[in-house]
Order: C-alpha cells, then sequence, then structure tokens
C-alpha cells in the first residue's frame, strides 16, 4: 500500500514504515502529525485518485529529527561589467517516517474543500460592450458625411 500526499508544499510518494526528508515542519521532534492533502491511494491495485483531495483519508507521520540541509553556492556575475556575487544558502529540513496510511479517517474528519464564490451577473459587461459598438458606428457616419460633402 502507498500514497502520494502533499506534506510542506511537496507531493511525496510514501509507504508504511519509510523516512523522507521534507521541508521544515512545525513541531517538535518526537511529534506525530497528521498530513490531510492525500492526492492518491493504491491499495494492492485499488487506486484512489482525488480530486484534487481525498476526502476522509490522512497519513500519519513522526518527526524523527530537525536539520540543516548542505550549503549551497549560488554564485552570480555579469561579464565585461565587474559584478560578482557569491552568497550561500542553508535549507531547514526534517526528517519524518511515515506510520500509517488510513483511507477513511475514523473520528475526525479532513478539513472540507474550499467552496467557490457565487459568479457576480455578466449583464453589466454586455450592455458596455453595445455602448462601445455603437460609438465606433455613430463617429464611422459621421466620417463618411464629412467626406461626401
Amino acid at each position: 500500500m502507498y500514497a502520494i500526499v502533499d506534506i510542506a508544499g511537496q507531493q511525496f510518494k510514501v509507504e508504511e514504515k519509510t523516512k523522507v526528508i521534507v521541508h521544515r515542519l512545525e513541531g517538535k521532534e518526537g511529534d506525530v502529525v497528521d498530513a490531510n492533502d492525500v492526492l492518491l491511494i493504491d491499495n494492492d491495485g485499488k487506486v484512489a485518485i482525488g480530486a484534487p483531495i481525498l476526502e476522509g483519508a490522512r497519513v500519519t507521520i513522526k518527526i524523527l529529527q530537525h536539520f540543516k540541509g548542505d550549503k549551497e553556492i549560488v554564485f552570480k556575475k555579469k561579464r565585461r561589467k565587474g559584478y560578482q556575487v557569491k552568497n550561500g544558502h542553508r535549507q531547514f529540513l526534517s526528517e519524518v517516517e511515515v506510520q500509517k496510511i488510513e483511507e477513511k479517517a475514523k473520528g475526525k474528519a479532513a478539513k472540507p474543500a474550499k467552496e467557490a464564490a457565487p459568479k457576480a451577473e455578466t449583464k453589466a459587461p454586455a450592455a458596455k460592450k453595445e455602448t462601445e459598438d455603437k460609438k465606433p458606428a455613430a463617429t464611422k457616419d459621421a466620417a463618411d458625411t464629412k467626406s461626401e460633402e
């Protein structure tokens, strides 16, 4: 059984009892966190796909440790201009272990999908378009009458 889950803005293919390195999560080492943004679950060939997420599904993960990644060197140069900048960056990361994948979570339900706001009436722009169509016709008639005189 595996799942594709969105953790800290990135998508991961996870199985139970596997370790994954993700961007830094809120919480302390040893905390158990639920990831409710499950996009797909494959249970021995039975695939459940969310649109965009599966309602009621969740993945339980445990934060093992927080650490900083390797240093990345960022070097910028514009040739023949005398411009050089060297910077470094170390990403804050968390190592997590997937403990449990649930298709239908018991107890607490997953967060509801956001509802779209009702669309405004489109009559006003249509009326504006009609007036715009009339203006060029009027100016065109005026131009024709001037050329005839």
